[in-house]
């Protein structure tokens, strides 16, 4: 991130402190991204983290004022009160401990042999059809789709200009589509 856009987003998290509601805005268009991929990451379904990303938005409107600007990168406090939160669901859901006597009796959630066989075998072919494309372009789309990467960091790893990146995603996934549909 450069310098002018990190002092921006210091600028929008110091407004924010100060309740201004259109910086507010302006600081979540410009981080939900970044914020959603960090959480995705860590608790690993869309859904769970779509609401964590929600409830992150909520810390940072309360919490603005504690950003002593300086002290971190904005991006950073940003990413770190997201990491947190979600850290905070995964501890969350630890089970509590039953007796043994009810184990016994609840029914196995995972897939029967036979979803495990047409799970295995749509996997071979979505890996196939990966496989027809170039391995830099399959690396950025397993990144973007199964990793949570934003384009902006993908264009960033691979030393091509954001355009190109999503035009690389937009053909690979026709690619995709086409070698799926056959």
């Amino acid at each position: 991130m450069t310098s002018s856009a990190s002092l921006e987003i210091a600028e929008l998290i110091a407004r924010t402190a100060l309740r201004d509601r259109a910086a507010f805005r302006d600081l979540y268009a410009r981080t939900s991204a970044k914020l959603f991929g960090v959480t995705l990451r860590i608790l690993k379904d869309r859904s769970e983290a779509e609401e964590a990303l929600q409830e992150v938005y909520v810390k940072i409107w309360q919490r603005a004022d504690r950003y002593v600007a300086g002290a971190y990168s904005p991006i950073s406090w940003l990413v770190a009160v997201a990491r947190n939160h979600a850290l905070d669901i995964l501890r969350a859901r630890r089970p509590v401990s039953d007796d043994i006597e009810v184990a016994a009796e609840v029914a196995d959630a995972g897939p029967d042999p036979e979803q495990s066989s047409i799970y295995r075998s749509e996997r071979a072919r979505i890996d196939g059809c990966l496989d027809t494309l170039e391995a830099d372009k399959a690396d950025c789309v397993r990144g973007a789709y199964l990793d949570g990467y934003s384009y902006e960091e993908l264009a960033t790893r691979q030393g091509v200009p954001l355009n190109t990146m999503r035009t690389w995603l937009r053909r690979s996934l026709i690619k995709l589509r086409e070698c799926l549909s056959a």
